[in-house]
């Protein structure tokens, strides 16, 4: 697929085949990923956890804001994500990573999409309970966190409506995602 596409098919996804499994090494993988990224004074403050594991995950999704335009709210259970990579500024490297953050979530996220897995980047999340949860140190602040798994719904990139951006679904549960005319991104 050309890049172009893969931009494309990167959408946010919030209904999965919970039942299909991210084995660790493609977690592994997709984290490595993002060792690459620039960052910001080449201080590379960003630390990564990978869950897999369908009970951690359950816990996991407690602690995550789903979709606030979507009246239909978190997905299901049977429809949720079977894994997570918790991003987390290391504060002891760098007091902030904002630029950071953005950079390694759509590395990941591409490299997801190419894998053909599916997935939002959620940054509605409860930092103190998620902390708690995967026992992460002080030093630790989780920024986002990377919800993933083998898509179950159906994503469309369609126009802005009436200066209207939220994204919806319809009656068949299919998304649409409504995107500015190009002529609007350029000044």
């Amino acid at each position: 697929m050309d890049f172009i596409e893969l931009v494309k098919k990167n959408r946010s996804y919030r209904r999965f085949y919970q039942e299909k499994n991210i084995d660790k090494s493609t977690l592994d993988y997709l984290i490595g990923l993002a060792r690459y990224i620039p960052s910001a004074r080449n201080l590379q403050p960003l630390k990564y956890k990978a869950v897999y594991e369908p009970a951690l995950c359950d816990e996991v999704f407690k602690t995550l804001a789903w979709a606030g335009y979507l009246t239909d709210g978190a997905p299901k259970k049977g429809e949720r994500p079977s894994a997570y990579i918790v991003i987390c500024n290391d504060r002891n490297i760098s007091p902030q990573s904002t630029w950071d953050q953005g950079i390694a979530a759509q590395t990941i996220m591409l490299g997801a999409t190419d894998k053909g897995l599916g997935g939002c980047i959620i940054a509605s999340i409860k930092k103190a309970a998620i902390s708690q949860l995967l026992s992460l140190p002080e030093s630790l602040e989780p920024v986002f966190v990377l919800a993933l798994g083998y898509p179950k719904e159906k994503v469309i990139i369609t126009d802005v409506y009436d200066g209207n951006i939220k994204y919806y679904r319809d009656s068949d549960g299919t998304h649409y995602v409504p995107k500015r005319p190009e002529a609007e991104e350029h000044i």
